[in-house]
């Protein structure tokens, strides 16, 4: 199946690509991050495109993408297809990939696949409540050291949640971050 690609950039636009397994609350974040109300669920292929808006970071503004849910980059299904060629094509400043923290090994198979591609990378760990119930306990400053990649705990729960993950994005694209 080929998918066509949203309308390639010029090489001054800054993208970022919201990547991660299916279920892991990539457009809950999209909503959060661009205070849109793109439809979320948790059934396969329900992102079968791409959603796309202007994100705004203090005083600058990026395209934000949020790709199908995906386990791999092996481009075997249509999700896999549009995610990986979407990557490669696009090369994008950075890609925030979305991990359930209680479900870890699993994700963490597309976060290396992502380290590989050698693009720039920001790990969100998502789920923090689900796997603490489970009584996972996760080392962020570990994982952050282990993968050599900045890894951010969301909570999109908390009031400031937006304005801490924009923070920690800004922070990621070595953009200016305003004081709280």
């Amino acid at each position: 199946m080929n998918n066509p690609l949203p309308a390639m950039l010029r090489p001054s636009e800054m993208t970022l690509a919201l990547v991660g397994n299916p279920n892991v609350g990539k457009s809950t974040l999209f909503n959060l991050l661009t205070g849109e109300n793109q439809p979320v669920g948790n059934w396969a292929g329900k992102t079968v495109s791409h959603y796309e808006t202007v994100l705004s970071l203090g005083t600058e503004s990026a395209r934000l993408v949020d790709l199908p849910g995906t386990y791999s980059l092996s481009a075997y299904s249509p999700e896999e297809q549009i995610t990986r060629q979407f990557l490669l094509t696009t090369r994008p400043w950075l890609v925030i990939n979305i991990v359930d923290a209680a479900n870890l090994e699993r994700n963490l198979y597309l976060t290396a696949q992502l380290l590989e591609m050698d693009m720039p990378l920001l790990v969100v760990l998502s789920m923090m409540d689900v796997a603490q119930r489970r009584g996972l306990r996760l080392n962020q400053s570990a994982l952050s050291h282990a993968l050599g990649v900045p890894v951010y705990e969301a909570n999109g729960r908390h009031p400031t949640a937006a304005a801490d993950l924009k923070r920690a994005i800004a922070q990621a694209l070595g953009l200016p971050v305003e004081a709280t």
